[in-house]
């Protein structure tokens, strides 16, 4: 029951339906008793030889409002118990949805996106039934077997009620003990559904990689082996839960022995009559919903407990990227001075960076160069503010980025990463992304300086292209400008090209970077490239080695100095 102690924050401020919905749970807990008093009845008249066409008239009557009284009823309590149970559903997902979209990298670091999912489904739909399915039966178990058992003392015999209700406190003892059980077999039960779905998501993803490489029956065999777990860890699951019904099934026909025999006895004492009897079988059938209720409910209540925690210790993780409670400036003049003493990854042993300090004033071009793994990357993760953890400052605007909110920040910054993502939608809808108030004019102009238009003309439907899953329809080179003109179609202040030209030719990289340079709006912009050809114009280059700036300079000079920057220039060039 402690999950309900757990909801309770949601019942109370939905206390109103609910009451509305047990409210009319009991009516019809009432109207299912008017039924087998009314054929106990019947069964007195017949057997007194008093039955008449006026009696059977009045009888079907009865019979016939009392259903149409359980039909309006329980429209009523089902419309507000499950209309409760949908909008627990729409808060958690909401708080689910809202929680990953706040977190951080190191986040997604930890948790896998199949786990995150099934949080998102299994893990709410068996919250979702305590709201639901758990209300429902515990309410409905108290009040049809309350309502019941007194018409059985009033309306049949007292003795005869206590004696067949003596094997009810079996059945809550069966449900405590199955109900420890099947909570810590339905936790191991979620947590290998989620590593499944960590299997599915991420072969689906790669299918390319896997086909390419022939790894494709390897790949089942281990999704086989993932599978076969899963189904015997719910092999135990579906044990434990299994007994509930046999074990219900026993008590239910044990008290109808008892009622049978008893009430046969006190038929021959003339204590009641034929017709109390048949009626009060007909009420031992409506304690049968209650019993199994019973079992079912610690079932549900169990389930929901553990996806509960399971959901909550994901909300209560912390990003580690925390607004300040006065980040309300707005940011004008964007001037960037970036200087980082030392950075380490949270997960890492090393810094990253260390005494990378440079300025770039408003609409000057920075280009920054190295081998791989030497920083590049982090520098702008560090501007994104993906990580907040680092000894010294980031300032745009002569402010420190931390005292920004991430909206006022980001808004100013266009970001394009090498590895491109797009949504299974339009091309227009797609560039068009970050401000879908941008009018078509406006989506083409930033498609004409990202050198994609002549392209986006070609397709079949133009910029009402789908793209399909992930931009599938595109080549390598179209997705990285399509990625462009989305990140130009909000016109932002710093624009930071990420290697985002490196799936496209040496010719269309000096297009796309004469676009920008000549054509674009006056902003700042960060490349960062393998090709030297693209930031061979910047303002300002800096060449990076294990996190350290070890050259800085023009083109013209760089290439001049013995060091990184010329051996990679004259390699280059030989390329081309």
């Amino acid at each position: 029951m402690g999950i309900f102690k757990k909801l309770w924050w949601f019942f109370y401020k939905q206390k109103r339906r609910y009451l509305i919905g047990i409210l009319f749970l009991f009516l019809t807990a009432l109207s299912n008793l008017i039924i087998p008093r009314a054929i106990g009845q019947f069964a007195d008249w017949a057997n007194q030889r008093q039955l008449t066409a006026g009696h059977l008239g009045q009888l079907l009557g009865i019979i016939l409002a009392a259903g149409l009284g359980q039909y309006i009823f329980r429209y009523a309590w089902r419309n507000q118990i499950w209309g409760g149970a949908a909008d627990l559903e729409r808060q958690l997902r909401s708080q689910l949805f809202w929680h990953y979209l706040n977190m951080d990298d190191t986040f997604f670091q930890r948790h896998r996106i199949g786990d995150l999912m099934a949080r998102c489904t299994n893990d709410i739909t068996a919250v979702q039934n305590v709201a639901g399915i758990g209300i429902l039966t515990f309410a409905d178990s108290i009040i049809t077997g309350g309502t019941t058992i007194i018409a059985m003392i009033l309306f049949v015999d007292w003795k005869l009620t206590l004696i067949a209700i003596i094997p009810l406190p079996f059945l809550a003892l069966m449900a405590a003990v199955l109900g420890r059980l099947l909570h810590q077999r339905f936790a191991q039960a979620q947590a290998a559904f989620s590593q499944l779905s960590n299997k599915t998501q991420e072969s689906m993803t790669g299918i390319k990689v896997i086909k390419t490489l022939g790894q494709e029956t390897e790949d089942i065999a281990d999704f086989n082996q993932q599978v076969d777990r899963t189904i015997a860890i719910n092999r135990q699951v579906n044990f434990i839960d299994a007994l509930f019904d046999p074990t219900t099934g026993f008590i239910i026909g044990l008290t109808f022995v008892i009622t049978i025999l008893y009430g046969s006895h006190l038929i021959l004492q003339q204590v009641i009559t034929i017709g109390q009897l048949i009626a009060f079988v007909g009420y031992i059938n409506n304690l049968v919903w209650p019993m199994f209720a019973i079992g079912r409910l610690f079932n549900v209540l169990e389930r929901g407990n553990a996806s509960y925690d399971r959901i909550q210790s994901i909300l209560h993780e912390p990003s580690l990227i925390a607004e300040h409670p006065n980040a309300n400036l707005s940011l004008n003049r964007p001037d960037l001075d970036f200087n980082i003493q030392s950075f380490t990854y949270p997960d890492g042993q090393q810094p990253v960076l260390s005494k990378v300090q440079f300025t770039l004033p408003f609409g000057q071009t920075l280009g920054i160069v190295g081998r791989v793994g030497s920083g590049k990357s982090t520098i702008v993760k560090l501007l994104l503010r993906r990580f907040d953890q680092y000894q010294g400052l980031i300032k745009i605007g002569g402010h420190d980025i931390r005292s920004y909110s991430l909206d006022t920040l980001l808004q100013t910054i266009g970001y394009v990463p090498q590895t491109s993502f797009l949504f299974s939608t339009t091309v227009q809808n797609n560039i068009r992304f970050g401000d879908y108030a941008t009018n078509q004019q406006q989506v083409q102009k930033a498609a004409q300086l990202g050198d994609i238009d002549q392209d986006i003309q070609n397709l079949t439907d133009g910029y009402q292209t789908l793209v399909g899953e992930r931009g599938i329809s595109l080549s390598g080179g179209q997705k990285q400008r399509v990625s462009i003109a989305r990140a130009l179609v909000k016109q932002p202040q710093i624009l930071i090209l990420d290697d985002s030209t490196s799936a496209v030719d040496a010719k269309t990289e000096v297009e796309i970077t004469h676009n920008l340079r000549t054509n674009a709006p006056k902003q700042s912009t960060i490349i960062i490239s393998q090709r030297l050809r693209s930031v061979m114009d910047a303002d300002q280059i800096i060449v990076l080695e294990a996190g350290q700036i070890i050259q800085r300079g023009k083109h013209v000079d760089l290439i001049q100095q013995p060091g990184w920057y010329a051996d990679m220039w004259q390699r280059q060039q030989m390329n081309y």
